[in-house]
């Protein structure tokens, strides 16, 4: 039978519930990935003396133990073999592996060494760099909405230069490198699900990233285990903090419409920020305060054609149906 019962007015009622429960779990999903990722700059200010070098490196080496025993508990083996087999495939996850583990030790130094602000601002300023690349890379054309944001946002930059004192790499480099991540994410769409991809790219940079950990063991400025018990658990947690939020990731992806999850990216810069000023205590000049209020106008003028998009696109697929 079917699973909606018809009332008089020919509302369907129980499959109505049962979206708006599919949209409240996506919500869920999304705030507890945003939010997560929001926290890191705490995790990692607590992984001190361990340097941004030592932190990417156990958080490499741990995610991939725990996507091991993820792929074993949900008996997903084949799908990582199928991947690693298929030379494109592996060819295309190793190119995203190299860019997220930039995009990771940018963001672990930024924060460690006093740019959590600076960090925040990559992260903001991603959305218009994705718009770029979709222009360089993809011969996209912008809508006049896009255009504005990007001009603001190339104004933002002057006055952030000028603020800095010189331009901020820090942010321009994880915009860049987390732009391209997902641009090269893309080219493997749906064949590889995000613990295959994740335990993937882990797999990748393991041989490096344990030869590291070997070194820095014998040339005694490891941390792992001369720091205690509670720092080695810290460092080991980074492949649960890794994976986690990745799958919240997956299932609010999957629940939710492209422009909710567009806007919920916004809070993990934004939590970022509060605790860069409030927790981490780095300062605010104004000029870096105005450059920040033109980076947040070109992300509404961004978000509003972003909506304004999908709405006309939901329009047309109605229309078809």
């Amino acid at each position: 039978m079917d699973d909606v019962s018809s009332t008089s007015t020919g509302v369907a009622k129980p499959r109505t519930k049962a979206v708006r429960s599919e949209g409240t779990k996506g919500l869920f999903f999304g705030f507890g990935a945003y939010g997560f990722w929001g926290l890191l700059p705490l995790y990692f200010a607590l992984l001190a003396p361990a340097g941004s070098v030592e932190v990417v490196a156990n958080r490499v080496v741990w995610s991939l133990l725990f996507c091991a025993a993820l792929l074993t508990y949900t008996r997903s083996w084949r799908g990582f073999m199928t991947a690693v087999s298929d030379r494109r495939t592996l060819g295309t996850l190793t190119v995203a592996a190299v860019l997220i583990a930039t995009n990771w030790l940018t963001f672990v130094y930024g924060v460690t060494s006093g740019h959590a602000i600076e960090t925040s601002l990559g992260y903001f300023i991603n959305p218009l760099v994705s718009v770029l690349l979709g222009v360089v890379l993809l011969k996209e054309k912008l809508r006049p909405l896009q255009w504005t944001a990007v001009g603001i946002g190339a104004a933002a930059v002057v006055v952030l230069t000028i603020a800095y004192g010189n331009l901020p790499l820090i942010a321009f480099i994880l915009a860049g490198s987390f732009g391209m991540y997902g641009f090269v994410k893309k080219r493997v769409g749906q064949r590889v699900d995000a613990v295959t991809s994740l335990s993937v790219e882990t797999a990748v940079l393991t041989p490096l990233a344990g030869g590291v950990m070997i070194w820095l063991a014998v040339t005694g400025a490891a941390t792992l285990t001369s720091e205690g018990g509670g720092h080695f658990w810290l460092l080991a947690a980074s492949g649960l903090i890794t994976a986690v939020p990745l799958l919240l990731f997956g299932a609010a992806a999957h629940r939710l419409p492209l422009a909710t999850v567009g806007f919920l990216q916004y809070l993990t810069p934004t939590m970022q920020f509060i605790i860069a000023i409030t927790v981490l205590g780095e300062r605010m000049p104004l000029e870096r305060w105005i450059g920040f209020c033109l980076v947040w106008v070109a992300l509404i003028f961004l978000s509003t054609d972003m909506l304004r998009q999908y709405r006309v696109n939901r329009k047309l697929r109605a229309a078809r149906a």
